[in-house]
């Protein structure tokens, strides 16, 4: 089932952040490649589902078999496997606000202790919670995925521009 999440790719009109394939010593055919890839968020709390996006990059990298590892650059968001299904995207919001209540009181939020004005507790709490790397097999120039497996970006402090770090390695 297709989610209603509109995901805007924003990539740099020069050269891309870092496009060298490097090969440590001794290592014919190994590469490293790199690439650093923009989203802007709609909605306080989102998820997108940016696995299509991660198997372009592995195939533009020309690596066949290896390690894809993503990083989101950001506190307040995080990168998960999980089925991309209507119902249960619905169902994790629910699960993360009912997990991380956002109304509670949290020193964070608080001028006296803290000097962040975005009030966005909750929103470091979730991060922490579900985690902001995924590393993950490349077989035959893809992701390995399992039959119901997407990579989604989880957004907890929207909206905003946010990036997320893709290094893919491997012969």
């Amino acid at each position: 089932m297709k989610s209603s999440a509109k995901i805007q790719v924003v990539e740099p009109e020069a050269a891309p952040v870092d496009t060298t394939a490097s090969q440590p010593a001794g290592l014919t055919g190994y590469k490293v490649f790199n690439r650093i890839v923009d989203w802007i968020t709609t909605d306080r709390m989102q998820l997108l589902n940016i696995t299509e996006r991660i198997n372009e990059i592995v195939k533009r990298s020309g690596v066949k078999e290896g390690l894809v590892h993503l990083q989101t650059l950001h506190t307040t968001s995080a990168l998960v496997l999980s089925e991309w299904q209507d119902a249960l995207l619905h169902d994790t919001k629910t699960f993360f606000e009912t997990v991380v209540d956002g109304n509670r009181y949290y020193r964070h939020n608080d001028p006296e202790f803290s000097d962040c004005e975005r009030s966005n507790a909750d929103s470091h709490m979730r991060g922490m919670l579900m985690g902001q790397t995924l590393s993950l097999q490349v077989r035959n120039a893809a992701v390995l995925l399992g039959t119901w497996q997407s990579i989604l970006f989880a957004e907890f402090d929207g909206p905003r521009s946010r990036s997320v770090a893709v290094q893919v390695s491997g012969i």
